[in-house]
């Protein structure tokens, strides 16, 4: 059994409020079995192995066929930015342009998240372009028909989102939408309960704000004002 499976098995357990574990000892067969107790805490093998990096990442993800989505995409979507980043910004998954490209938000939603952060990051005076941070999705391979991906799939795709984070240690992390938010922080609260305050992504700082493909509708103008917000409180925290 490899390390993750052990981890999600550990972690299934301890979720159930399963405090100890139980060691068999030799016995003979026709004797009752006598199982000692572990009282040690209960120690979660990483998921992030020593040195990861994110070339080594992408190396295990291969031409991944873990789930069906990998049975309708055309490119794997990895990542793309500074592996030094200060800020990561994860998303849901890649849609057409992506898949095509192979390259995280690249179409009328990556053109408009672009010109927030750079935009954002001009107003306040702070050097930023979007070179300089990083950005990825929950899932690497396009959902059909851009649907929201499914429970599974993000947990396949989740081990190497988890590994990508840890192996950047940015200073903050920014989840865009509701599915990125759930799949980071295991909740089931939205953007606008979760927004504008800070959370955290395994001691890491993080932040909660709306997709660019809905501030894209032209009825949603206060969720513009509020994710301009966002992008301030989170560029002031992490270069300050």
């Amino acid at each position: 059994m490899s390390p993750e499976e052990i981890r999600w098995k550990l972690e299934f357990y301890r979720d159930l409020g399963i405090k100890d574990i139980y060691r068999r000892t030799s016995q003979p067969s026709s004797e009752p079995i006598d199982l000692m107790p572990i009282t040690t805490p209960i120690e979660l093998p990483s998921l992030a192995p020593s040195g990861d990096t994110l070339e080594r990442i992408c190396s295990d993800i291969g031409d991944c066929k873990r789930c069906r989505l990998s049975l309708t995409r055309n490119k794997i979507v990895f990542g793309v930015g500074n592996p030094q980043a200060k800020i990561v910004f994860v998303g849901e998954g890649p849609g057409a342009d992506e898949d095509a490209q192979g390259i995280p938000f690249v179409g009328r939603a990556g053109q408009l998240l672009t010109q927030m952060i750079e935009g954002t990051a001009a107003k306040e005076g702070i050097p930023l372009k979007r070179a300089d941070i990083y950005i990825c999705n929950v899932v690497k391979c396009r959902p059909p028909e851009n649907r929201t991906p499914e429970a599974d799939e993000m947990e396949i795709c989740g081990q190497f989102l988890f590994r990508q984070l840890s192996a950047i240690k940015p200073i903050a992390i920014c989840a865009l939408g509701s599915t990125a938010a759930k799949a980071l922080l295991g909740g089931k609260d939205g953007v606008t309960k979760l927004r504008g305050k800070w959370l955290k992504w395994n001691e890491i700082p993080l932040i909660v704000t709306y997709h660019p493909s809905y501030l894209l509708r032209p009825y949603n103008q206060n969720a513009k004002r509020e994710s301009w917000e966002d992008l301030k409180k989170l560029l002031h925290f992490a270069f300050d």
